[in-house]
């Protein structure tokens, strides 16, 4: 897919408060979060700054790190749990990945998916080909299946391709040096500079119809993505739905062995100090610090505390009381379960006939949002993915399988609940020095996002206290396809085919 070229905006300057005093050497750098956004602060404080001999502490209430990146075992093998895939595009992860020596696999951009209306299957691509196929054989089945698509969802199929280029090249504006790209105190700012924010304040629905594209594309294809990657229908917030739409590309791409190597590979690049099991019950302003309490009894000063956990669903005290605006999370159930699934449920007579991706329709009575497969052992024995918003009963699971050897299952709060127009809490919560990265999942949520927010409040706090700065920044992007750079072998030796 060709991009559009980049839209020209105005740089905005940004208002920041006056510097504050620089940190006593005594003095920690406290992040609250081992995933994704703690560590990547982390990440970006250490390599921006020297922290002048304060101590940088992470604090993680589980026993594990990487917040929503994790993997499960089932029967001896191990698959994403979390966030499973990431966009060529995402240029933060990329480099986390390459400067970690980390192996990559690509993703499946030949999925056989089948969108189910809970009756019937209203729409199918063509089956795999077997390993091994030839060159034009794979390339003829690429054509038949866009041609498939095509004759069913016409037109609309470029207009949405349209919409989805337009808010990456808005977005890769984030990378832009630092001499072209202000720091930021609000998301509103961060939105508004790169020309997202008006997809914060309509519906995905609003956009797209505007956009052209036709109600069939919307009510079934788009609204297939939006429930496979955040849950939720087209009535989520444009920014939100343009980024799962992002996901549904190809030359995705994800850690071989768990996505969550990211952010334990950046804590330990970062020289941090990792409290794993060590949640924070308080925190309190005591003038020229932060006293953090954690649930084992302790105390730690703090010149900076930064948030990188959603504060929607966790109870930490704040004195004196922060406000942020209300915000529900979206709970994903991830059901894993190995066996076979009942082609009668789906209105078929072999387990075979069964799409390899079933995608759903916004419809009361359909159970779940999707079901993949993740591994054949044998034609009557493989591991399948749910995806559901609420917990799926054994009673049911017994419906939709034939048999079930091993089943897990896992509530994340995974994502917010969007709702347009979107409200954001402040990056500064008490407008010193404790800040909060998780306020742009109210834009959008995704391993990405979550390091270009966790970039922009480490420059903030940069910035704020005054800190020198290690000339390192990352340079100018020129947007490559993950295939191009697998064919200049730049990324060949991690990539996993």
């Amino acid at each position: 897919m060709v991009p559009l070229p980049l839209f020209l905006f105005p740089l905005l300057l940004v208002l920041v408060p006056a510097a504050l005093p620089l940190p006593r050497a005594s003095a920690d750098i406290c992040i609250v979060g081992a995933g994704i956004s703690g560590a990547s602060t982390a990440f970006f404080l250490t390599n921006y700054t020297s922290l002048h001999g304060a101590q940088l502490r992470v604090f993680e209430r589980r026993h594990r790190v990487g917040g929503r990146l994790a993997t499960v075992a089932v029967a001896g093998d191990r698959f994403e749990a979390g966030g499973a895939i990431i966009h060529p595009r995402n240029l933060h992860a990329r480099r986390f990945a390459d400067l970690l020596g980390l192996a990559v696999k690509a993703g499946g951009d030949d999925d056989w998916l089948g969108i189910w209306d809970g009756k019937s299957f209203v729409f199918q691509t063509l089956r795999p080909l077997p390993p091994g196929s030839s060159w034009w054989r794979r390339k003829l089945h690429g054509l038949l299946n866009s041609l498939l698509l095509l004759r069913r969802y016409g037109l609309s199929l470029l207009k949405m391709d349209k919409f989805v280029q337009e808010m990456l090249q808005r977005f890769v504006l984030f990378y832009n040096g630092f001499e072209s790209r202000p720091v930021f105190a609000t998301v509103e700012e961060m939105l508004k500079w790169t020309g997202l924010y008006g997809l914060t304040r309509r519906t995905l629905e609003e956009e797209l119809l505007d956009a052209g594209l036709n109600s069939r594309t919307i009510a079934e294809l788009v609204t297939v993505i939006t429930r496979i990657n955040y849950g939720q229908s087209t009535r989520i917030s444009g920014l939100a739905g343009a980024v799962s739409l992002a996901g549904s590309e190809s030359g995705l791409w994800a850690v071989k062995g768990g996505n969550w190597q990211l952010a334990a590979g950046l804590l330990k690049t970062s020289n941090a100090t990792l409290h794993l099991q060590e949640g924070i019950d308080s925190i309190t302003d005591a003038g020229d610090c932060y006293v953090l309490r954690s649930n084992t009894g302790s105390e730690y000063n703090c010149t900076v505390t930064v948030v990188a956990t959603p504060l929607d669903e966790v109870n930490i005290t704040f004195s004196p009381p922060i406000s942020i605006p209300p915000r529900k999370m979206q709970h994903t159930h991830a059901t894993f379960v190995r066996g076979l699934l009942n082609p009668g449920y789906f209105g078929l007579n072999s387990a075979s006939d069964i799409p390899e991706l079933i995608g759903t329709l916004e419809l009361p009575d359909i159970p779940f949002s999707c079901i993949s497969v993740l591994k054949r052992y044998s034609k009557d024995d493989m591991t399948y993915k749910m995806f559901s918003r609420a917990k799926l009963d054994d009673g049911l699971l017994d419906q939709i399988f034939s048999a079930r050897k091993e089943t897990i299952r896992i509530n994340w709060a995974a994502y917010p609940h969007y709702e347009a127009p979107e409200e954001f809490a402040p990056i500064l919560l008490d407008g010193k020095q404790l800040y909060y990265v998780n306020t742009f999942e109210s834009a959008a949520s995704a391993m990405e996002t979550g390091a270009v927010s966790a970039e922009n409040v480490a420059r903030l706090i940069i910035s704020r206290l005054s800190l020198p700065k290690r000339g390192v920044e990352p340079p100018t992007p020129h947007i490559k396809s993950f295939t191009e750079e697998e064919e200049e072998g730049s990324w060949r030796r991690h990539v996993d085919l």
